[in-house]
């Protein structure tokens, strides 16, 4: 019996072959995981926004109660955490996700 091969082509256009007749079993593991990322990406988003939009009412009412914007200890409490768990990158990721809550120096 002759063996069938199927190909399909990606987004990038490379193709995935399957000799089965069926789907690519690389190609729809991929795609879960592919969907699975997404759905972190927007969670991440989502938690994102909400800690600025926290971090922003906490500058807003330290200052009305005559505080400073900024409070130096707490960011460095902060991106020792980050740099802790995630390393060099996670110090940048920090100073991302503070500059998103308190705006540019």
């Amino acid at each position: 019996m002759e063996e069938q091969t199927m190909s399909a082509t990606t987004l990038n256009g490379a193709t995935s072959e399957s000799t089965e007749g069926g789907p690519d079993p690389a190609s729809s593991h991929i795609a879960d995981l592919r969907q699975r990322i997404d759905e972190i990406d927007a969670a991440i988003i989502a938690l994102w926004k909400e800690r600025a939009a926290i971090s922003q009412e906490v500058g807003k009412t330290r200052i009305a109660s005559g505080g400073t914007r900024l409070v130096l200890s707490r960011e460095r409490e902060i991106l020792n955490r980050f740099r802790t768990e995630l390393g060099a990158d996670g110090t940048q990721l920090g100073l991302l996700i503070l500059r998103a809550g308190r705006g540019p120096l």
